[in-house]
């Protein structure tokens, strides 16, 4: 299976934004970012992100991290995501100007062959910007092993409204709350619910826990997200 690639600019996450974002002056300076949304369950330990062979956190990801920013020159970048007890998973970036492109890591199972037998391999998805973003919406991106999900999006007067989100795709809804937290489920299961504070992208991550229960992290971006 090839590395499946998608699109997105600079986020709002809990993670500490780089020094790039911070410095209004070196937000200036000719750079794009690239980020990690790991939903890699399998394996041991934490992850690892190197790009250009460099380690970018010591310290590694746990499943549900979401990084800041991480600054880079405009260019092809080689990221190697590595978890011990699974084959590491390897692309290369082109990191635009002022653009950030998303990398979520996560596991495919590869059937038994001649030579090797069935084993759980590091797939990358990434996710590139698109047009600006007008009013609030969300985006919703599968990573899980389920092939189709339904999810609902509830109303302030409580109706709930169902998205279908394919896995490794990418969909789209309104979020009709002006502010405060949109909740969500699917299979009559409550969601982490989406906190809302102005108009914008919201995106929701959909991956399976190590237990293989369906789990979600959100964040916000400032344009849609679309599929390649």
């Amino acid at each position: 299976m090839k590395t499946i690639s998608n699109a997105l600019i600079a986020l709002f996450a809990a993670a500490a934004l780089s020094p790039a974002q911070e410095d209004p002056a070196a937000a200036k300076a000719p750079y794009g970012f690239i980020r990690l949304a790991n939903a890699l369950a399998q394996g041991t330990g934490k992850v690892t992100l190197k790009i250009d062979g460099e380690n970018i956190s010591p310290d590694g990801y746990k499943l549900g991290d979401v990084t800041g920013g991480i600054r880079l020159k405009p260019g092809g970048h080689e990221v190697k995501i590595i978890r011990e007890g699974i084959k590491e998973g390897v692309t290369t970036v082109n990191v635009a100007l002022n653009d950030t492109t998303i990398l979520i890591p996560f596991a495919e199972k590869i059937p038994a062959s001649d030579t090797e037998p069935a084993r759980w391999e590091i797939r990358i998805l990434r996710l590139k910007q698109q047009q600006p973003e007008t009013g609030l919406s969300g985006t919703f991106v599968s990573v899980s092993q389920t092939p189709e999900i339904q999810v609902e999006i509830r109303e302030p007067g409580g109706l709930w409204n169902p998205v279908i989100v394919k896995r490794l795709a990418v969909a789209q809804a309104p979020l009709l709350y002006p502010r405060g937290y949109v909740p969500l489920r699917s299979g009559g299961k409550n969601l982490e619910p989406v906190p809302v504070s102005e108009q914008g992208n919201y995106v929701v991550l959909l991956y399976d826990d190590e237990a293989g229960q369906l789990q979600t992290v959100n964040f916000r971006d400032f344009k849609f997200l679309s599929a390649d």
